[in-house]
């Protein structure tokens, strides 16, 4: 049994115009989606609407679960494996035809194409098969569900 930790991730799915709103850290050649780790008793939404702040100094509105994405690989030598948990958002002040603002000094954000996620080099790489028809289905039903106990048991 190994000592590393499973890390939870949030992501967010904004799509305008046809174009998918993707970050990267600075000089690296592979995308993710906007978002980052949940906090020890944070909510999945909570956790988005607050790194897209951290990140992008903007505020987020936090929709439909989309799905779900596993992901194990190696970076720098450590081994890491995350569970990945997507929605779809609208951040308010996005233009499709702008590149966003990044508060972070080592990531950037950028528009990709919808129709050329296929091609990308999107992390985890399942997301870029899988984006597309979650956005296209999101008016389903919703199927996360989250319960707060902070209470012991």
């Amino acid at each position: 049994m190994s000592d590393a930790a499973v890390e939870i991730i949030v992501r967010g799915v904004v799509v305008l115009d046809g174009k998918l709103l993707v970050c990267h850290t600075k000089g690296a050649s592979n995308t993710y989606l906007p978002g980052g780790h949940i906090d020890f008793g944070e909510g999945a939404r909570a956790a988005l609407e607050r790194e897209i702040s951290e990140e992008m100094g903007l505020s987020a509105s936090v929709n439909a679960f989309l799905g779900a994405c596993e992901h194990s690989f190696v970076q720098a030598g450590m081994p890491h494996h995350e569970i990945n948990l997507v929605f779809a958002m609208d951040v308010e002040g996005l233009d499709a035809t702008c590149q966003p603002e990044s508060k972070e000094d080592y990531i950037e954000f950028f528009w990709h194409e919808l129709d050329d996620l296929p091609n990308s080099e999107l992390e985890p790489e399942p997301l870029r098969h899988r984006i597309k028809e979650w956005v296209a289905d999101s008016g389903r039903p919703e199927r996360w569900a989250a319960a707060s106990r902070p209470e012991s048991r």
